[in-house]
């Protein structure tokens, strides 16, 4: 089969990938996956017969950010997803697919003797399974090619693998935003506005670097800080609940301006009231709290996202009849990046009179200089409470504040 290989460093990359393992990292859009994927396709089509594998994250994540596009690049007649299954079939050949989301996931792979692998953000695997799977790799030629966005400089992957490339049977390709011919200087300008400091040394730079220092360091407060909202339209919730640490409750709004509003937060602290509160207490108050925000608001929340470690005080809620329940999106990471961009993008603003004490919490949410040592990164888990309900209503109402980021983007370059 003909593919249409792009030139410059994928092309480089794409012809190059000699090595067992084969690994492409870098900034977001940098033409690193679409590299990957025709190394990939090549190799099914002149590699070793044998088992195949396929691993992201999640089946489907891998499915979103590889599958999809395979299908896209060589057709219906050579792609047959069977996701029920856990396998689809490339060229005729059977592939398999799994998710590595924790340490449980190597099990998923024992025993197997793979011919080639294919691997979707390496760096969200953990280490147990990235091995797991180097030692499954035994058929004589067998391949690995993965991709990954930079991390932390102590990560697993860094340290034990990129790091030696010279010494291992590995093949590393760096990209980054200039190393993509084909995007558009219009989308390259909104992208670089979505993201800052760390996440746009990683992403967009493309460097491996320490997440040290406050989490939300572009937090403006003369940008992301207002007196007064807009009319609001839409509404959702975020709440982190405690028994010895204070539970939080947030509003989310998007304000007839098009941005989103975080407003009204309820907080009750043990340490500071002396008590603790049962959680038919704190439903109660939930709900007084909730019927004042419908006299305000007029519309009530889309959903309510409540702490998934809650599960008692989200079945108190469920019991008292609160509509629209749902379990919080607690991937840390993942809202950590979503917060910073519409933090970032002036699009999440902060309403004082009645944040006043969650926006503290906001500005000195730290990221934990010993989970860092370890290759991690992690907020200290100290006065996180109000970023925790924030991040678990922007997670789970992404959808709609991801399409609010990239309409203000747009009104603001055309300004």
């Amino acid at each position: 089969m003909i593919f249409n290989v792009p030139k410059g460093k994928q092309r480089r990359a794409i012809l190059g990938c000699d090595r067992r393992l084969n690994i492409f990292d870098g900034s977001v859009r940098s033409g690193k996956t679409v590299g990957s994927i025709i190394s990939w396709l090549d190799y099914l089509e002149h590699g070793p017969p044998g088992p195949l594998l396929m691993i992201g994250k999640t089946e489907r994540t891998l499915t979103r950010n590889v599958l999809h596009p395979i299908a896209e690049l060589i057709g219906a007649g050579d792609y047959n997803l069977r996701s029920g299954a856990g396998e689809c079939y490339i060229f005729g050949r059977r592939v398999l697919i799994v998710g590595a989301n924790d340490e449980r996931s190597e099990q998923k792979i024992r025993g197997l003797t793979l011919a080639g692998a294919y691997g979707d953000e390496v760096t969200t695997w953990p280490e147990s399974f990235f091995k797991m799977l180097l030692s499954r790799l035994s058929v004589a030629g067998a391949r690995f090619f993965g991709t990954t966005n930079p991390d932390s400089p102590m990560h697993w992957l860094m340290v034990g693998f990129l790091q030696r490339e010279e010494e291992l049977s590995l093949r590393r390709w760096h990209f980054t935003l200039d190393d993509n011919p084909n995007l558009d200087p219009a989308y390259v300008a909104a992208i670089k506005q979505e993201y800052r400091g760390l996440w746009h040394r990683r992403f967009i730079l493309g460097e491996w670097c320490v997440a040290e220092g406050a989490v939300y360091d572009m937090l403006d407060f003369g940008v992301n800080v207002v007196q007064q909202m807009p009319e609001l339209v839409r509404h959702w919730v975020g709440i982190d609940y405690g028994t010895a640490n204070p539970t939080v409750v947030i509003m989310l709004s998007q304000g007839v301006d098009g941005r989103m509003y975080l407003h009204h937060e309820y907080r009750w602290d043990p340490a500071h009231t002396g008590r603790q509160k049962t959680d038919p207490e704190l439903s109660r108050d939930y709900r007084v709290w909730a019927e004042a925000r419908l006299r305000e608001n007029k519309v009530a929340p889309e959903r309510v996202f409540y702490d998934p470690s809650a599960a008692s005080f989200g079945l108190q809620l469920y019991r008292d009849d609160v509509k629209r329940l749902a379990p919080a999106d607690n991937a840390v990471l993942e809202g950590i990046r979503n917060v910073a961009s519409l933090i970032s993008a002036g699009v999440l603003l902060f309403h004082e009179p009645t944040t006043s004490r969650g926006l503290r919490e906001m500005a000195s949410l730290a990221w934990d200089p010993k989970a860092q040592l370890k290759g991690e990164d992690k907020p200290i888990k100290a006065n996180d409470h109000f970023p925790d309900a924030v991040r678990y209503s922007v997670r789970g109402a992404w959808p709609v504040c991801r399409r609010v980021l990239s309409e203000w983007l747009l009104k603001q370059r055309r300004n």
